[in-house]
């Protein structure tokens, strides 16, 4: 059963992972709202580096407003942008610990 539902708000972490991830720098640290749930897969962090028997994780698709990624962003305020992020890169957004204890 996934952890989050749709609607659910999540916060980007940043794990502070160097090489092949999946979670764009600008993302990190940001609040949106789960649009869906994708299903499970194996993670492609993993599967980068030749790990293939690693048990499959959690996908979500989350919603994050524009004007939350880009300080100077001057579009529409209801413009958004949608990222598939593995379960391992969430939290709750109301998790009020989330952001120190990934930095």
């Amino acid at each position: 059963m996934p952890r989050f539902l749709p609607d659910d708000r999540v916060r980007i972490l940043d794990l502070g992972k160097p090489g092949h991830v999946r979670v764009p720098w600008f993302a990190r640290l940001k609040e949106g709202v789960v649009e869906r749930y994708c299903g499970a897969y194996r993670n492609p962090e993993d599967l980068a580096y030749g790990r293939h028997d690693t048990a499959p994780v959690d996908l979500y698709r989350v919603r994050l407003p524009q004007t939350a990624l880009w300080e100077t962003y001057s579009g529409p305020p209801h413009d958004t942008v949608d990222l598939e992020v593995y379960d391992h890169w969430l939290a709750p957004a109301d998790d009020a610990d989330n952001s120190e204890a990934s930095r």
